[in-house]
C-alpha cells in the first residue's frame, strides 16, 4: 500500500520551511523560497510539526519530538540520529560527526550526508561547524545557518555574511 503524502510551507523570519508528512510521521521539512501548495487535509502531525515550529521561533522551544520518518541510506541515518543528539545552543565539527558515526575517514561522507538532511532544522544539521569554527555548507543558503545560530544564541561562527 503505498503512503499519501500531505504537505504545506510554514513561513519564518528566514523563508520558508516546505513541509510533508504521512498520516503519521514527518518525512521533510526544508527551507525555500517558494511555498510547496497545502493539501486540503491537514493531519495531526502536520498539526504538531507547524506548532513545535512556532514554539522554536518565538524561543520557547528547544527541542522537537515529532515522529520522523527521512528516507537515506544506512549511513545518512546514522549521520542524522547523530545530528539529533546535538543540543540547542551548541555546535559540533564535522570531524566530530565523522569520529562518532564511523571514524575521521568519514569526514566526506558525513559533510555529504549532512547536506541531504531531508528534515533539516528539526534534525539540527546547521548546528554543524568547520574545526576552526567556520561556517560551511548549509543546503539552507549559509545566511541561514548562521540566522538559525544566532537564534540559539551562539555568536561565535567566523563567517561574516550578512543577515536579511
Amino acid at each position: 500500500m503505498l503512503a499519501t503524502f500531505y504537505t504545506c510551507s510554514y513561513h519564518t523570519p528566514i523563508g520558508y520551511l516546505n513541509l510533508t508528512t504521512t498520516e503519521t510521521h514527518l518525512v521533510s521539512c526544508l527551507f525555500s523560497d517558494i511555498p510547496y501548495p497545502t493539501t486540503p487535509e491537514q493531519p495531526v502531525i502536520l498539526k504538531q510539526t507547524i506548532v513545535q515550529l512556532d514554539e522554536y521561533f518565538t524561543g520557547t522551544r528547544r527541542q522537537f519530538d515529532i515522529p520522523m520518518q527521512p528516507e537515506g541510506t544506512e549511513f545518512q541515518q546514522k549521520v542524522w540520529q547523530n545530528l539529533s543528539t546535538i543540543p540547542f545552543g551548541k555546535t559540533v565539527s564535522y570531524m566530530a560527526v565523522a569520529k562518532a558515526v564511523s571514524g575521521e575517514k568519514a569526514i566526506r561522507a558525513v559533510g555529504a550526508a549532512n547536506g541531504k538532511n531531508p528534515i533539516c532544522l528539526i534534525v539540527p544539521c546547521h548546528r554543524v561547524i568547520g574545526s576552526d569554527g567556520s561556517l560551511t555548507g548549509y543546503s539552507g543558503g549559509l545566511w541561514r545557518k548562521k540566522w538559525l545560530l544566532q537564534h540559539e544564541g551562539i555568536r561565535q561562527p567566523a563567517t561574516q555574511l550578512p543577515i536579511f
